[in-house]
């Protein structure tokens, strides 16, 4: 049983389980269970009508088959989440929203003047009275915190940079919540994400349900999705899947949903307002290191803690004669390696490993050499290969990635198809970036104060290589989508 469960906000009923409420917010809410959600497995179909403006192509992704079906919505407040609600009410789909309370706010009271989740429920709130759709909350703060939080925290703690996103989806969209409304019999649960599922006909039960790319590529969220596993893909739906962002937005305006100028949700769910690095530092510290250049072991400066900064890092050196980038981190003596020469031709990588793999529908059984993948989410897709050595994947790219980070996920793809995932172990190939034995000398040191002052940076030449110029605007972008 989980610690938080669920109460409706448009049709109240009795509780089977009352616990004290979360604040004193008129919006916190006890966690119960509607008798009503547990009593009828079937919900009767509601009436609708098709809206002038949608089309079978509008609703392609929101009926797996001709029945109408009861469908648990995930309801974020925002605009997509909020469309893909109205599309599967126009399919004619008995429908219940639920939203996940996840904000983790201890000890950061003083960054709000408001809770940041009061807006997203208010709007969520409208959305569902317009069509007269039941709410619920669910309030997962704490699995939030055990089963994400806690593993971003260590993870940052011994060098590796996770994805938070990821994690949120298998941990807690379609796991923890998924296993909360276990008893309450729905058909499937729904999000806004943008991805393609296709079900098996009804009488081909053991065969895999697929996760195809969305119909738009730049929105296209399967990376995120990709470290599901089958039972969990067999209960989602897509609405999302067949329509652009453009088309989302106009639809939010046909709908005249509330929220429909509302701007797209940034950052990571759980921080809200916070900075990243403010979270970080609350929960980790601060223990100040040094800043060696790799090349030449020059002491530069001192940092906060190598878990402030990740392979490829530009951001936050705060060093002259730069750019200034992370190439490599010494966890054990906290020592940040950085180079102005990140980008150089003889330093590119394209081979690393993949552990903690999972594949959708059962390990691949085609050519391993005919594979697409993605490191980061956006559009960008590499070609690759990768041979098995045990239950770890060494993959091969067929072009240089700087922005490789141990911690962050390998997405891989047959054709429009994602067959699975796993987690990038770290960067290696005969082209690593080299750090000098000097450097690697004075990070060992155990007395760094032997090491003086800083040395005078002397300011690189300017470099007017259109080449480079390309390189580094590309792997920022990486790096930003990271």
């Amino acid at each position: 049983m989980l610690s938080a469960v669920v109460k409706p906000l448009l049709s109240p009923s009795p509780s089977l389980l009352r616990l004290p409420p979360i604040s004193s917010s008129p919006l916190s809410l006890y966690f119960r269970v509607s008798q009503s959600l547990l009593q009828s497995p079937h919900h009767p179909r509601r009436s609708y009508s098709r809206h002038a403006f949608l089309s079978d192509h509008h609703l392609s992704c929101s009926m797996p088959n001709n029945n109408p079906l009861r469908v648990a919505v995930l309801l974020s407040g925002g605009v997509d989440s909020s469309v893909a609600l109205r599309l599967l009410h126009a399919a004619g789909h008995s429908c219940t929203a639920f939203y996940l309370k996840i904000w983790f706010q201890e000890g950061f009271e003083n960054f709000w003047n408001q809770c940041p989740w009061e807006d997203d429920l208010k709007y969520a709130k409208h959305v569902c009275e317009q069509v007269g759709v039941p709410l619920e909350v669910v309030h997962l703060t704490d699995e939030y915190w055990e089963r994400v939080v806690s593993y971003i925290i260590e993870e940052y703690r011994c060098g590796r940079t996770p994805n938070p996103d990821v994690l949120c989806n298998t941990r807690i969209k379609f796991g923890a919540f998924m296993d909360a409304i276990s008893d309450m019999e729905y058909d499937y649960i729904a999000s806004g994400h943008y991805a393609k599922v296709f079900h098996p006909p009804a009488d081909q039960t053991d065969s895999p349900s697929v996760l195809e790319l969305s119909q738009d590529m730049v929105k296209d969220q399967t990376y995120f999705l990709s470290h599901l596993s089958q039972t969990q893909l067999k209960r989602l739906l897509f609405p999302l899947g067949c329509v652009k962002k453009e088309e989302v937005r106009k639809l939010a305006t046909e709908f005249d949903l509330p929220n429909k100028d509302r701007k797209d949700s940034q950052g990571i769910c759980f921080l809200g307002k916070i900075k990243f690095s403010d979270f970080v530092g609350r929960h980790i510290g601060e223990m100040e290191g040094i800043i060696l250049e790799a090349e030449t072991g020059d002491f530069l400066g001192n940092h906060r803690g190598f878990w402030f900064y990740t392979i490829g890092q530009r951001q936050g050196l705060r060093l002259p004669g730069g750019p200034w980038y992370v190439v490599e981190k010494d966890t054990k003596n906290n020592v940040v390696f950085v180079s102005r020469n990140y980008y150089s031709i003889d330093k590119r990588r394209r081979v690393f490993r993949v552990g903690s793999l999972r594949w959708l529908s059962g390990k691949p059984s085609g050519n391993f050499n005919q594979l697409r993948c993605k490191v980061r989410h956006g559009p960008g897709f590499y070609s690759c290969s990768f041979e098995m050595e045990g239950d770890v994947a060494v993959v091969h790219i067929d072009e240089d990635d700087q922005g490789l980070a141990a911690g962050q996920f390998a997405a891989f793809y047959e054709g429009t198809t994602c067959i699975g995932s796993g987690v990038i172990l770290e960067s290696w190939d005969d082209q690593c970036f080299p750090v000098c034995g000097k450097a690697l000398e004075l990070a060992a040191m155990e007395d760094k104060t032997k090491l003086g002052k800083p040395v005078k940076i002397k300011t690189m030449p300017v470099t007017t290589s259109a080449e480079t110029e390309l390189g580094e605007a590309s792997a920022e972008a990486k790096l930003v989508n990271a």
